[in-house]
Parts: C-alpha cells; structure tokens; sequence
C-alpha cells in the first residue's frame, strides 16, 4: 500500500479496493436494487426553483460534464481512495434550475425511496457531482446506476443511489439515515457518524 494513502484516511477507515456493491457485498444486507431503464429515466429537479425541469437521460449527459478524481468513505468503516468519477457538478445543475433566494437546502430522492439532504453550502464544490461513470465504466447496479450523487468529504449515506429527484428546499430536511441516529452533517475530517441526541448526549 502507498504510504501516502495512509496519511488521507480519516480517523477509523480503513483502505479496500473497490466499492462494496448495496445489496450483494455489504456485510449483513441483503437487498434488492431498483431495475431503471435509461429509455424511460427521468430526473426531475424542482422546489425553491425559478425553472423546474425534468431531464430525460439524453438531456442529462447533454448537460456539462466533470471528471474529478476523490476517495469514497463509507460510515462502515471502509474507504477507497482515487475514485475517478465523471458526471454533473451540482454547480451546474443550479445554473439550469436558479434557485430562489429561500432555497437553503437540497433533498435527494432515490428510485427505492431513500431520501437524504444537504445544504446548498455543502453542495457547491466542483467534487459534488451527479454521476454516472466510475473508474472509466458506467455505473454498475450495485453502485446506484444509472445515476447516484457523490459528496466526497461526506460519508457515503450522503452518496445517494438511483437519483430521480432533487427538490430544492427552504427548510432543510432530515433523510432516512439521519431520521434514524446517523449524523446529518456526516463530516468524514471529524468523524462524525451519529447524532449526539443517538449517543445520548442530550
């Protein structure tokens, strides 16, 4: 292993290989991925939005496209470190949608109905992308195909898998995992895994 690789994990990950794919490689989970046919996909954007839009899967990759290389971080405790990702920065999804002034916040909703959020802030960085390439291949199934939101100084419940919608909020709103213990702010650099309120800590 590269010394260097050591030096970039945050505190209680440890370096694997490749993406564990959700439903088939996570350890205790067994689950069902949704089937989306790219012919039919549809993304739709809307909210505290002055130009709500709905993307067929040709209008997605016609949009303006990011490569950026990252590491994944998954709450479990693993890592993979120099991801090479290719897709949509959420930077550019706001300047097709313009956001209204009160949008604060995004939820992301997933074809198997997992929601999770994050702040407009936390979104803007040109490694927050929509994606659908990793590592120079379409996504797999098992990795959220066709399209799944990466957010690489967030563990990886804040990665949603199989993206249908983004609705922009004035609120921000708590997803499926934060609903349940897990931190909304998710911060990797501090650890930050569990609310204090899950912890007992008020």
């Amino acid at each position: 292993m590269n010394s260097n690789h050591t030096k970039k994990l945050p505190l209680d990950q440890t370096p694997t290989d490749h993406l564990l794919r959700w439903g088939t490689e996570h350890p205790g989970i067994t689950a069902s991925n949704p089937k989306i046919n790219t012919e039919t996909y549809t993304l739709t954007i809307e909210g505290e939005v002055d130009n709500p839009v709905k993307l067929s899967w040709k209008d997605f990759l016609a949009l303006p496209q990011t490569a950026s290389t990252s590491d994944f971080h998954c709450v479990e405790g693993w890592s993979v470190l120099d991801c090479r990702w290719i897709g949509v920065r959420i930077a550019d999804v706001e300047k097709l949608v313009k956001p209204k002034q009160n949008a604060v916040a995004v939820t992301f909703e997933c074809a198997d109905g997992y929601t999770t959020s994050l702040y407009r802030s936390e979104l803007a960085g040109n490694d927050v992308l929509l994606v659908h390439r990793l590592n120079d291949a379409p996504l797999e199934e098992g990795w959220g195909y066709p399209v799944r939101l990466i957010v690489p100084s967030k563990y990886a419940y804040k990665s949603a898998l199989w993206v249908v919608k983004l609705r922009f909020t004035a609120d921000k709103e708590l997803g499926f995992w934060e609903r349940r213990g897990y931190s909304d702010s998710a911060d990797v650099w501090k650890n930050d895994r569990y609310s204090r309120r899950s912890i007992g800590l008020f």
